[in-house]
């Protein structure tokens, strides 16, 4: 068992129950367990050594809501300025062109990022299957995972309600439920570990209650219950959804959730904009989660997440940075001082410090996701997740009153060093396992063949973009 000593840091923020710092701490970490921790530890030697001076240390962030087959399409024009129907409408005609190499490319892009803005752990909702292409596609996501080496919770996502049954995605991007449900046991039986330390968790997640039938939602719980695993589906996100519910179901979006079994502390959705009072106190009471996902719902203009409301009532709120499709970035530190500043806006100055954003990002993401006894906190008996900045750098200058909080209030999108299950993964500032520009090269050439296929198949001209573009070799 690999053991490994970070000593001298300036500052260790645990997000403990105290919230308790340790200047001039160190921590000593066997395998992926944090062994002990705090000043004058009484280890001077380990496998290998960490000299952490004038280093700020914090638990690894954990993102409850991502869509990592969507970092090939960010920034695309068409898609920058619509709400959520339209914009999932122009982007469904590119997705369905998605192949396995595209899936595998786009984790390793989309976690790549996470993994350098301290993200130690990421959900993953993956819903698009397109016809004719091989269904295990999440494979190649937790593939990409393995690689980089982060601690990975991906969700099988299924869509069965295509346009020709009333449902808003197109016919070859939804498939029939019972290859659906076979697939995702197949995911569950092969890949899911309960453990603490497990570096691979699988949550089952139907996509939204425009996209599949009540019967799948159904089936959908009964499956992940008989597994004793965690449920999670998109809810409440947009005014349009709300009004699509009442239309086509006859009921609010929360009350179909109930009606077919997706309410329980097993339970999280994400986004959660337009609940009602009522509605988040029932939540609260059965335990639900929501990941609160600011940048995307900015964009979208889908509405403000609610989370004074939420906190309040005892609903368990993580943070998420959406798909790349509707963030356009996968920075989790960017995602937390977008919150901490959007909720400022919204409630005033201190209704939620930056620290209390951090704490969601950690502590809170932890229990939304149901993995609380072994993620979210630096303490002896947890994984040994972390990140570190470095408080020397430049644009700490001038800033160094708060060691809590230094990261997010300035803004900085890029960590020193991360570290998952006593394992470092990046290192000043570059990810340790994949060469980051041969991986950028063949990412960029993948994100063209698709929309360029896309313009072949589409009334929207995408060639258009290659009027502004930088293609690769030109």
């Amino acid at each position: 068992m690999q053991s490994l000593l970070i000593k001298n840091a300036r500052n260790i923020i645990t997000m403990d129950n105290k919230r308790s710092r340790i200047p001039s701490g160190s921590i000593y970490i066997e395998g992926q367990e944090i062994k002990a921790m705090g000043v004058d530890l009484p280890y001077e030697t380990a496998e290998r050594v960490i000299d952490a001076r004038n280093k700020i240390i914090y638990p690894g962030l954990i993102n409850t809501h991502h869509h990592l087959y969507q970092t090939f399409t960010r920034n695309i024009p068409f898609a920058q300025d619509v709400e959520l129907f339209d914009w999932l409408l122009t982007l469904y005609d590119i997705w369905r062109h998605l192949r396995p190499e595209d899936v595998y490319l786009s984790a390793m892009v989309g976690i790549g990022e996470l993994l350098k803005s301290g993200c130690t752990t990421t959900s993953d909702h993956f819903y698009v299957f397109p016809d004719g292409v091989s269904d295990q596609l999440i494979d190649e996501e937790i593939r990409a995972a393995s690689e980089l080496g982060i601690r990975f919770f991906p969700t099988r996502g299924s869509m069965s309600l295509g346009r020709s049954k009333g449902g808003l995605p197109p016919d070859e991007v939804v498939q029939t439920e019972d290859s659906i449900l076979r697939d995702t046991r197949r995911l569950i039986e092969t890949y899911h570990d309960p453990s603490k330390f497990a570096m691979v968790k699988v949550g089952v997640a139907p996509c939204s209650p425009f996209s599949v039938s009540r019967d799948l939602l159904r089936e959908s719980a009964h499956l992940a219950r008989s597994y004793r695993v965690r449920m999670h589906t998109h809810l409440a996100e947009t005014k349009n959804e709300e009004d699509y519910c009442l239309e086509k179901l006859g009921l609010r979006p929360l009350d179909f959730m109930e009606e077919t079994g997706w309410i329980g502390n097993d339970v999280w959705y994400a986004h959660g904009i337009w609940f009602n009072k009522d509605e988040i106190s029932k939540m609260g009471s059965c335990g639900c989660g929501v990941a609160h996902c600011p940048s995307s719902n900015m964009k979208l203009s889908s509405g403000t997440f609610p989370i004074i409301e939420m906190l309040k009532a005892g609903v368990k709120v993580g943070l998420g940075v959406d798909g790349s499709a509707s963030n356009d970035a996968s920075s989790m530190l960017l995602e937390l001082k977008i919150m901490n500043l959007l909720h400022k806006l919204q409630h005033g100055p201190t209704a939620l410090r930056a620290e209390d954003c951090l704490h969601i990002a950690t502590r809170g993401s932890s229990k939304v996701l149901g993995w609380e006894d072994g993620i979210g906190s630096l303490e002896v008996g947890k994984a040994a997740d972390m990140f570190m900045v470095d408080a020397s750098r430049l644009e700490f200058a001038g800033a160094l009153f708060d060691d809590a909080t230094l990261p997010i209030v300035t803004g900085t999108a890029q960590v020193d060093m991360t570290i998952v299950g006593g394992k470092v993964v990046v290192q000043d500032g570059r990810l340790v396992h994949t060469n980051e520009e041969q991986l950028a090269r063949r990412a960029n050439e993948a994100a063209f063949r698709m929309v360029e296929i896309a313009a072949k198949h589409t009334k929207i001209d995408y060639r258009k973009m290659r009027a502004t573009a930088v293609w690769i070799g030109r």
